[in-house]
């Protein structure tokens, strides 16, 4: 310690930043691809730029005013479970118990972290399919599992049966699907569920289903692998009130899954969160028993921003793979000759003005997916046709 003029001037040492091992290889900087600087146009991060429906904010104001302001119950407020066994069967025609068989949690995250510390031991093998959200890895990691990866090529993406059917054996523990799919917007065929459904029945596999842009399904009718026959019995489904009713920081999320498998995704969720915040859980339930009419004209809504898109993307010289459901558009840049994903990207936010993400930065290996490109279509119509006229003015081939 020094004292000059009156002034203490404290000396720190500077230490590096230090992370756990089990998180080193996650640190990734998405900062300067996915900043909202001035002017930029932001088609690279998943939430929309318009609000959710006036019903269920105003459910949530009254349920403040009406003193649900305390722990809600730590496995769900009971009306929301009701409202998500309900809507789970309306769409899937399963009876599942809202006591024993639904949890809330704090968002899909914390569903996805709770169903892999509750039922993944060190050591447990784990497939994924990539490209993919990136938190699967990251909590599997965490769980100290063995992870083994399957690629998803375009132009359809389509899983390779084959390959996998190699790969599973009785190290298996688990198989994680994502349909819809981010970031590519497949939807996994019923070729493709029964496929992975009698692998997980042959060897004793569960599945985990994240199935939180199950009502963003255009061309195709979205299908749980839950229902498939024998499946509930070993499936996990993760699902979220945030893409379907544009509540992202809601964090309103869920598990449904048979007893015997719930438990052990509430006793991680019980040291995790403990519980989900009561007013809005209150609201959430409200949401799940909207009409069917909110769904129609929410799928007719976001088809009609995807046509947007993906005909300006293609416009402007992208080849674009359209999805079958989600909100993202992946498209292949190298007609441009930037060289890889992240040096694009950088030069769209530069010179052009608009966020992308690199698709690389969703591939377990890094050298995949580098001639592609993430957008989203969950902004207004004048948003996504602003940032086609923009590249079609500054992107040159």
């Amino acid at each position: 310690m020094t004292t000059e003029n009156n002034e203490t001037t404290i000396k720190k040492a500077h230490h590096p930043l230090q992370v756990a091992k089990r998180l080193v290889k996650f640190q990734k900087d998405w900062g300067g691809l996915t900043s909202e600087k001035d002017g930029t146009i932001n088609l690279g991060r998943g939430y929309p730029n318009f609000d959710g429906p006036e019903f269920i904010k105003e459910s949530a104001v009254q349920a403040i005013r009406d003193g649900k302001n305390q722990y809600a119950p730590g496995f769900g407020v009971p009306d929301l479970n009701i409202a998500i066994a309900d809507r789970f069967k309306k769409d899937t025609g399963l009876v599942v118990d809202p006591d024993k068989e639904v949890t809330v949690t704090s968002g899909c995250l914390e569903a996805i972290a709770a169903t892999v510390l509750g039922l993944i031991n060190p050591g447990d093998e784990v497939i994924l399919f990539s490209p993919l959200y990136d938190c699967y890895e990251a909590n599997l990691s965490m769980a100290g599992a063995k992870i083994t990866s399957i690629t998803l090529q375009p132009p359809d993406f389509a899983v390779p049966i084959e390959k996998l059917k190699s790969i599973v054996s009785e190290k298996t523990r688990a198989i994680l699907i994502n349909t819809p799919h981010n970031p590519t917007g497949k939807m996994f065929t019923l070729e493709e569920l029964n496929a992975i459904a009698s692998l997980c029945i042959e060897n004793d596999v569960l599945a985990f289903a994240d199935e939180v842009y199950h009502k963003l399904a255009y061309d195709m009718e979205h299908i749980s692998i839950a229902s498939l026959p024998e499946m509930f019995e070993r499936t996990v489904t993760m699902n979220s009130l945030a893409k379907t009713f544009n509540l992202t920081g809601w964090k309103i999320g869920w598990v449904i899954a048979p007893s015997h498998l719930t438990w052990g995704v509430r006793q991680a969720h019980a040291f995790l969160t403990f519980s989900t915040p009561n007013p809005l859980q209150c609201a959430a339930a409200v949401a799940l028993r909207a009409p069917d009419s909110y769904y129609v004209e929410l799928k007719r809504d976001y088809m009609a921003k995807r046509a947007i898109l993906v005909e300006g993307l293609e416009i402007v010289g992208f080849k674009v793979f359209p999805p079958n459901g989600t909100f993202f558009v992946l498209a292949d840049h190298t007609p441009f000759g930037l060289g890889n994903d992240v040096a694009f990207c950088e030069y769209l936010l530069k010179e052009v003005g608009v966020v992308a993400i690199p698709c690389s930065m969703f591939s377990m290996n890094s050298e995949e997916g580098k001639n592609l490109v993430r957008f989203v279509f969950c902004k207004d119509e004048e948003t996504l046709r602003a940032a086609v006229e923009r590249m079609k003015k500054k992107l040159r081939k």
